[in-house]
């Protein structure tokens, strides 16, 4: 699996278009593949993106409007008909179990795989595992929505010079990780003498929500923000209505929370322009870029 890019596997907001379909968002990462907000059609996007759906190891729904959940139900058929081996995890708002629930058996069939359940019902750590630390925040859009933040664990990274120096080999630069120190030759030779921390990296999705400050705190420091921006300036008193942001609001929060990439998505069917969408936003903050079904994200150095 390629490691560490975004697919665009649709950018629309509730009502999809002759280019945009319902939102979804795949992160290929350490090897597993992170799978936001599934709309309507997401298995036949995969299709069309010429990426097989069993990549998909967590499932990710930030609330349980429509355009957000209805592909949830076909994703989890499809992997169970290709029959993965690996556990699928599904994250969502816990006071919407009920959803959940009417979405995973929508349909008859027989389940062969293992699927596990993280029903959010608050802020903060949702679960720590070997690769990831999954965080939630609540947002703004008048029913339950989450906002995550994906932080891969930080991981020791040797100097090869150094390594050579100290006359570390083989099996003992393992042994040197575990245990903190080795000696060679009569010399103690400490970790911290070979290696350096890389700090993982983050990356923040922010989907349906009214301009806050919760957003801002979930994206601090990101390497990527994924932040809807339904609307343009010129329609704000829309977005304020129907709580959620404009290009500009959601360059704010990527301003605000040091992020080095802004992703914006979720777009109103009546633009079909978006241009218009990254010209306002870069006004703010630069480094902004849209989302266009089918299109590679790679992840900033």
């Amino acid at each position: 699996m390629s490691d560490k890019d975004i697919i665009i596997l649709g950018s629309s907001s509730q009502q999809p278009t002759r280019k945009r379909n319902h939102g979804a968002y795949l992160i290929r990462w350490n090897e597993e593949g992170l799978l936001f907000d599934p709309g309507e059609g997401t298995q036949r996007q995969f299709i069309f993106a010429n990426i097989a759906p069993t990549c998909v190891n967590r499932i990710f729904v930030s609330h349980f409007h429509g355009d957000h959940c209805l592909g949830l139900g076909s994703m989890l058929m499809r992997l169970n008909l290709d029959k993965v081996d690996h556990t699928v995890h599904c994250y969502y708002p816990k006071s919407h179990q009920k959803n959940f629930d009417y979405l995973r058996h929508g349909c008859v069939y027989h389940q062969v795989i293992d699927i596990k359940e993280h029903p959010v019902a608050k802020d903060g750590l949702v679960q720590k595992d070997d690769k990831f630390i999954i965080e939630a925040n609540f947002l703004e859009h008048g029913i339950d929505s989450v906002g995550w933040r994906i932080t891969e664990k930080d991981r020791i990274k040797f100097d090869k010079e150094k390594l050579k120096k100290f006359k570390v080999f083989g099996p003992n630069v393992r042994k040197l990780e575990e245990i903190g120190e080795i000696v060679i030759d009569g010399k103690t030779i400490r970790l911290t003498d070979v290696s350096w921390v890389r700090k993982g990296d983050a990356i923040a999705v922010v989907l349906d929500t009214k301009y806050t400050e919760r957003a801002v705190d979930i994206a601090k420091d990101a390497k990527i923000l994924i932040c809807e921006s339904t609307f343009l300036e010129t329609e704000k008193e829309l977005a304020r209505k129907y709580l959620h942001m404009t290009a500009k609001e959601a360059a704010t929060v990527a301003k605000k929370a040091n992020v080095q990439m802004l992703i914006l998505t979720h777009f109103s069917a009546r633009y079909t322009d978006l241009s218009l969408f990254e010209k306002e936003a870069r006004a703010v903050f630069e480094n902004t870029y849209v989302a266009e079904d089918f299109k590679k994200i790679k992840f900033p150095n």
